[in-house]
């Protein structure tokens, strides 16, 4: 009998907390351990709880890594991205993994510094494309996209395999890769409020239900947020932006910002909202929340780089990237069709069905792993603890 891969999932983030990066991993995790694989989770201690009992979750000591779940640079991240290394040859010195999944760029740079002691295949999970992205975390005017692209090619080049998460992404990689790519959207594990939840969420943030056009997720400068500042100025609905983050910054003044937004009451906000609003203009990732926004059943107002599989009047109302607050206005106007809008639902339905159920992406995903298992020494199974003398 074959033995179950034993896979190590590898994030340079907080965990357990509400946004995109950690709720994709902990469904990869559950998905491949449903699926039959072993699946450790790596991570920094620094997140909202212990962390669901089902996962196996190792994380480094508390106090390391920065304190908030914002995304981006911090001088702290060096000693916490140590740390996880030394967590995860630790675990591997115990009982070796067959390969390590790294989640994003910096877990990824972390796994390959250590791939000449673990002697195993390191997976890139492609969250985004830093050729776009750098430039909301730092300063560097036009060589953010110089210098993000020389890392997305670097990346793409060293690792062993890549799972991009949008054909944007597996374009832009594939040439500079120097194993297999392949292109695997996140998968989605639906939470649905109930009408009593929707009910109480709507009357704690003052909002009547389906009366209001909502973004719900994390306020970071790459969801490019600007634009919903502006459309609170110009839409007949007020815009509301539902967030797990303490504070919001003073660019979002004219909106209606809820902070402090737990997981089911978002999904309550959601399923009470005329209308779902996804900004985002930088191509490469897949947000979440747009599972999270189908998943509640109500049409969505999206950009259309957002991600992929979004289809104009099928499953999304799309604009422009860099359409203005009016355009964006004009869009909820026309999602006073109720013909429109049950279109754009049902399309959202399809779109779940047919491209984001986790087991299909899990068994594509080992079948990944097997492919590269090949090209690198067996890991001894035996457990091996070093102890020092």
């Amino acid at each position: 009998m074959k033995p179950r891969p034993r896979l190590a999932l590898l994030g340079a983030f907080a965990f357990p907390a509400p946004q995109g990066s950690q709720v994709y991993a902990a469904g990869q995790a559950r998905a491949l351990a449903d699926a039959g694989a072993e699946v450790e989770l790596f991570a920094y201690d620094a997140g909202t709880g212990p962390g669901p009992p089902e996962l196996c979750l190792r994380r480094t000591r508390p106090g390391l890594a920065p304190t908030g779940f914002h995304s981006g640079l911090h001088p702290r991240k060096l000693a916490a991205d140590a740390a996880l290394g030394a967590c995860l040859l630790e675990a591997h010195r115990e009982r070796a993994f067959d390969a390590v999944l790294a989640h994003n760029a910096e877990a990824a740079l972390v796994a390959l510094s250590l791939r000449p002691r673990l002697q195993i295949p390191v997976v890139y999970v492609a969250h985004t494309l830093w050729r776009y992205e750098l430039s909301a975390y730092a300063r560097l005017g036009r060589a953010s996209a110089a210098i993000g692209g020389a890392l997305d090619r670097w990346l793409a080049s060293r690792a062993d395999a890549v799972v991009a998460l949008t054909g944007d992404a597996a374009r832009e990689l594939g040439p500079h890769a120097r194993g297999p790519l392949v292109t695997l959207p996140p998968g989605v594990q639906p939470v649905v409020a109930d009408t009593d939840e929707v009910t109480e969420a709507c009357r704690r943030a003052a909002l009547r239900p389906g009366g209001y056009a909502l973004y719900a997720g994390n306020l970071d400068a790459y969801q490019d947020l600007g634009v919903l500042a502006a459309l609170a100025r110009h839409a007949a609905l007020p815009i509301a932006l539902a967030t797990h983050a303490a504070t919001a910054p003073t660019t979002l003044a004219g909106a209606r910002v809820l902070t402090q937004i737990g997981v089911r009451e978002a999904a309550a906000l959601a399923r009470g909202a005329h209308a779902l609003l996804l900004p985002r203009e930088r191509p490469g990732g897949f947000p979440i929340k747009l599972l999270n926004y189908w998943t509640a059943e109500r049409p969505v107002v999206a950009c259309a780089d957002a991600a992929d599989g979004l289809v104009h009047g099928d499953n999304a109302w799309l604009v422009p990237a860099r359409a203005g607050a009016q355009i964006w206005a004009r869009a909820l106007e026309a999602l006073e069709d109720a013909r429109l809008r049950e279109r754009l639902v049902r399309g959202g339905r399809r779109a779940l069905a047919r491209r984001h159920a986790w087991p299909e992406l899990a068994h594509r995903t080992l079948a990944l792993v097997e492919q590269i298992r090949g090209s690198h020494p067996a890991p001894l199974r035996a457990a091996t603890r070093v102890v020092a003398l």
